[in-house]
């Protein structure tokens, strides 16, 4: 059987790390074992970075976007990208950045009639926003995110929440269905070695609990609200450190934060870590993941969390919390901090209750890349038949 060739598109790519880059990596290394993969993404502000991937690799133009991490992709201004889009004879597409280079995409599926796949990564609304200021020109460009979106074959949601949001809100037409993030990592058993690990290398006490955040240092994912529940932590009394494992544009109003706060002494600023293997040990040697972001829809960072058999700490409103029964494969507080505050300590003072939360999370959530990404070769492979027929 001839091998199908698959174009995946995204806004951003290596070496800039986030959630939906980590996902369209898995992707593309598993998939292209058995199929053509190409990656469409635009260059990122490293201009020295050179790609080294088993699958193909087509960048684009892109502009820099002040005080901001990500680039802004200019295809449409970029000859050879669009030869290169011209000459890949592809027979299905994948979006995942519904925005820069996704226009380009859809426009190569109607022309080439192919099977076109977008998945809902993120609240949309929210990042146009924080961008584009005006509640009007806001909904003019989510408008237009939308079409692109609407002109697909049918969209990928993380979980039932996230397809109502884009249903509901959002007013997506396509069909829309269930197709769950994964993680690369693997338990690792000696778990108790690696926290003394962490332990001297940021000299933290034997008495001291570990929490943890992993992922981009910005404050749109609700790091001041983790701050705010660690003052109220440490005037009770509750010893611990809190590591935040990432760069990104708000590093300096966190630590500004955190000093202001008084809780400098309990948190560390850890940086980027980007080998998986040392990722792995942070997500083990924490004795919880703290994520309260509102922003996220399905965040990797909880299933990496999952596969160290560590709990994470939700709200209940947030999306991220879909799968979570609270008590059972994790933690799920009211959105205040003093909730935050008192559940965190509550489930870490029961160690019985604790340890078998831990076994639960690792069972009910932990899940890995080789299976969706066997789930997902068999779609397409589905859709790409359907098309024909």
């Amino acid at each position: 059987m001839e091998k199908i060739k698959i174009g995946i598109f995204i806004d951003t790519y290596l070496p800039m790390i986030d959630g939906v880059t980590m996902v369209v990596e898995n992707y593309a290394k598993r998939l292209n074992k058995i199929a053509d993969v190409t990656v469409f993404c635009p260059y990122g502000k490293d201009k020295k970075y050179v790609d080294n991937f088993d699958y193909k690799v087509v960048r684009c133009k892109s502009l820099k976007i002040p005080h901001y991490d990500y680039t802004l992709p200019i295809p449409q201004f970029d000859r050879k990208f669009k030869k290169e889009l011209k000459n890949s004879n592809l027979d299905i597409i994948h979006i995942h950045s519904p925005m820069g280079v996704a226009k380009l995409a859809t426009k190569y599926a109607k022309k080439h009639n192919i099977p076109c796949v977008v998945t809902l990564h993120s609240q949309y609304k929210q990042d146009i926003k924080k961008m584009a200021h005006f509640n009007w020109l806001t909904n003019l460009i989510l408008k237009k995110l939308m079409k692109t979106i609407n002109s697909c074959t049918e969209a990928w949601a993380m979980n039932e929440e996230n397809k109502r949001l884009f249903i509901e809100e959002y007013g997506i037409k396509i069909p829309v269905r269930d197709i769950q993030n994964a993680t690369d990592l693997h338990y690792l058993p000696n778990k108790d070695e690696i926290r003394d690990e962490i332990r001297k290398k940021y000299n933290i006490k034997d008495d001291e609990f570990i929490f943890v955040f992993i992922g981009r240092i910005n404050l749109i994912k609700n790091l001041l609200f983790i701050v705010d529940s660690l003052k109220i932590m440490k005037q009770k009394g509750f010893k611990f450190k809190m590591l935040f494992v990432g760069t990104g544009q708000d590093e300096e109003k966190l630590k500004n934060y955190i000093k202001k706060s008084g809780v400098e002494e309990n948190c560390i600023m850890c940086g980027r870590v980007s080998n998986r293997d040392d990722l792995a040990k942070y997500y083990s040697a924490a004795h919880l993941f703290l994520f309260p972001s509102l922003y996220d829809t399905s965040s990797l960072t909880q299933i990496e969390a999952a596969s160290q058999k560590t709990p994470t700490v939700f709200l209940k409103e947030a999306q991220t919390a879909n799968q979570i029964t609270d008590n059972v494969n994790g933690i799920v507080t009211k959105n205040d901090t003093e909730d935050f505050a008192l559940r965190v300590i509550d489930i870490l003072s029961d160690k019985d209750k604790y340890n078998e939360l831990c076994k639960n999370v690792y069972r009910d959530l932990y899940v890995n890349w080789d299976m969706v990404t066997k789930i997902v070769y068999e779609k397409y492979l589905k859709l790409i038949d359907d098309n024909k027929n």
